[in-house]
């Protein structure tokens, strides 16, 4: 990878590219740090804390803090992805929106089109959202009056305008920088936040030295679990399925066509860190309704509610264990409105290819349908595995693990994604040192 990065700087195309991306980068941190009027900055710090555990925490980690600190990117890229996934379940449920989705690139920019109106208008819904999460937490300076409602607008579209031009940074990245834009910028606000793992692996090593021996164990243990992690994310990322597929001949005029062998590749990570995104969304909602309620841990005044939100705590067995129903469930879902086997079945008949030992048709589809249920359930162990490692480290280990599973698979994807984008361009301009 990093021999691909290197030559790729050395192709002047290439090196404008790469530092095209940077600077939208750079800008975007800027951007993390630029107040917004009429707020105090640190109003959210302590609701949030640095824990993931909650909504809050997780959007935080996400926009490398910029939420917590109330800044021009706090709603981050989030508007826009929420807005992709409403548009994608929306194709599979409405008859004219997945027509469109099936039009080549004209129906691609419309749905592109409408995704950034969905996403304007999540936009709109949680800045005033977020405005409201301020006022109760009493960050605004003007509350009344006039003066009241000028800084509820300011706020609002301040919030609103940085999602959205976070979003056409992104598209910007998309067509002159490198990889994928809204994953780059993710990429940087989590990279952002790993200051916070530094910190806590020096207060670790100051208490080993303080005379607490269990630490000189466990940081080696970490370290060796943490590449083993990394490992696994880079080769289930490229792990695939392959199903093989022949072509029949046939005579068109004097030419014969097909007769060669292919096959349909089934990546074991299809659905990427979406389950997660999704699972950790709705299993967060009770410790955030508990982060605006703090009363309701109270077991003696509310025995139950206590006992409900400990059960959702971040560092619990419980928590882990819905988690992980979760994003298997997720996972499935995800695929199975992604993959449609019958019309995989459909499509090679056309075609004339068949999948050899399995009659075109029915027969196929069914193949298909038992390869693609083997193939998710490793896939969705594997995205449940990386996510929940850390909170059973968190619990054996009795230690604050802060760099979260979800955060290395985001991280670990979208650098192997870059990676594959600079290979594609160097291919193409059949640079030596990369053949070789």
């Amino acid at each position: 990878m990093f021999d691909t990065f290197k030559n790729a700087w050395k192709i002047p195309d290439l090196r404008k590219k790469i530092l095209f991306t940077l600077t939208v980068l750079v800008l975007f941190r800027l951007g993390c740090a630029i107040p917004v009027p009429f707020v105090t900055g640190d109003a959210l710090q302590s609701m949030i804390g640095g824990n993931t555990g909650n909504l809050l925490g997780y959007i935080d980690m996400l926009t490398g803090g910029a939420f917590a600190n109330s800044t021009l990117f706090a709603l981050g890229v989030g508007p826009y992805i929420n807005a992709s996934i409403i548009m994608q379940l929306l194709a599979v449920a409405i008859p004219a929106l997945e027509r469109l989705s099936k039009e080549g690139e004209d129906g691609r920019r419309k749905m592109q089109k409408l995704t950034r109106y969905v996403g304007a208008g999540i936009a709109l819904l949680l800045s005033v959202m977020y405005y409201f999460l301020l006022n109760g937490q009493g960050a605004l300076k003007y509350t009344t009056g006039f003066s009241g409602v000028f800084c509820a607008l300011v706020i609002i579209l301040s919030f609103a305008a940085g999602s959205m031009l976070l979003q056409w940074m992104g598209e910007q990245i998309d067509v002159k920088g490198i990889g994928n834009g809204i994953s780059m910028l993710i990429f940087a606000g989590i990279i952002s936040r790993w200051s916070s793992v530094f910190s806590a692996i020096k207060g670790y090593i100051q208490l080993a030295m303080n005379g607490e021996i269990k630490y000189y164990f466990f940081l080696p243990l970490i370290a060796v679990l943490v590449a083993a992690v990394a490992v696994m994310i880079v080769i289930l990322n490229a792990a695939e399925r392959r199903i093989p597929v022949q072509y029949a001949k046939r005579v068109v005029g004097r030419k014969m066509y097909g007769g060669q062998n292919s096959h349909i590749p089934i990546k074991v990570n299809m659905s990427g860190v979406l389950p997660i995104i999704f699972a950790s969304s709705l299993v967060s909602i009770p410790g955030t309704l508990g982060a605006f309620f703090p009363a309701l841990y109270n077991a003696q005044e509310h025995p139950i509610w206590s006992a409900f939100l400990g059960a959702f705590n971040y560092d619990s067995w419980a928590y882990a264990v819905i988690y992980l129903v979760l994003i298997i469930a997720f996972n499935y879902f995800y695929v199975a409105i992604q993959y449609d086997p019958i019309e995989i079945a459909n499509n090679l008949r056309t075609n004339n290819g068949t999948i050899p030992g399995y009659r075109p048709g029915k027969p196929t589809s069914d193949f298909i349908t038992k390869v693609l249920s083997k193939i998710t359930f490793v896939g969705a162990l594997f995205l449940a595995v990386v996510a929940i490692a850390p909170i059973i480290l968190s619990n054996v280990l009795a230690m604050n693990i802060s760099l979260g599973g979800t955060s290395m698979l985001i991280v670990v994807g979208v650098a192997l994604d870059t990676s594959r984008s600079l290979e594609s361009y160097l291919l193409m301009r059949h640079h030596k040192g990369f053949l070789e």
